[in-house]
């Protein structure tokens, strides 16, 4: 876990409230990844593109 993650009672608070299967196309990552991501872009104010992977 990366100094600004999500911590595991955040996530378990928050994991109820998201989708369990998507309607349309298909999950490309886990939403705790996304979720960071996003975090993790707000941040930093970088382009989605340069996101580390």
């Amino acid at each position: 876990m990366k100094r600004h993650d999500l911590t595991d009672a955040e996530w378990e608070r928050l994991a109820p409230l998201l989708p369990v299967n998507p309607r349309q196309g298909g999950r490309w990552a886990d939403h705790r990844t996304v979720i960071n991501g996003v975090f993790f872009r707000v941040r930093t104010n970088i382009t989605w593109r340069d996101l580390p992977p």
